[in-house]
């Protein structure tokens, strides 16, 4: 597995929350982090049907137009009770004329349970793809889970996205009623990086 040795790397995203929590948890690695925006970079089109295979694309996409090792992820909710939707769709469920519309694309998800008639627990995972490219075109892969199941009515407001319907295996609380920072402990993406910084930082 290749380390990585450089002092910048660059966060292949536009999203400045995601761009937060992964700053929190490359701190004490003292790497200097740059996003797509600072780059002027677009983002690129997603047309994998995988985490990982999406993950490739942003990261690849990065690393080659800034010349710098870049980390990408593509992540989801995962329902077992309809064969893994939204999957890499999760995003896309929200999509409306006039942006992301998250209450919606919540409704859905349990009416489509619903419709199924799936048994309880519904269980559900959250999954996220960490992909770690290099302008040379080499990349590490590493996968994070966060296992579930998804409750109805949503509860809380912290969080985005899917968090308020979503309950972590051995929690009472969704990840909408937990403090964010906690959450990122344990989350998916606290799964991913475990292993990226195990396997790439330590």
């Amino acid at each position: 597995m290749r380390k990585f040795e450089g002092k910048e790397l660059v966060i292949a995203t536009h999203n400045n929350g995601k761009l937060e929590e992964i700053a929190d948890l490359l701190s004490p690695y003292g790497v200097t982090l740059t996003s797509n925006a600072d780059h002027g970079l677009p983002e690129p089109d997603e047309t994998e049907t995988t985490f990982v295979g999406n993950a490739r694309i942003k990261a690849h996409a990065a690393a080659k137009a800034t010349g710098l090792p870049a980390l990408a992820d593509d992540s989801g909710l995962m329902i077992d009770g309809l064969g893994g939707a939204p999957g890499v769709y999760t995003a896309d469920w929200a999509e409306t004329p006039n942006g992301r519309d998250f209450g919606m694309a919540m409704q859905r998800a349990w009416d489509e349970l619903e419709a199924v008639d799936a048994p309880a627990p519904r269980t559900a995972q959250f999954c996220c793809t960490l992909v770690l490219a290099w302008p040379d075109g080499h990349d590490e892969v590493f996968p994070g889970l966060m296992p579930g199941q998804i409750v109805w009515p949503a509860r809380g407001d912290q969080g985005h996205g899917y968090d308020p319907i979503f309950q972590p295996g051995g929690y009472a609380v969704t990840f909408g009623e937990m403090d964010r920072w906690e959450k990122n402990k344990i989350s998916h993406r606290a799964d991913a990086f475990a292993k990226l910084l195990a396997g790439c930082f330590a």
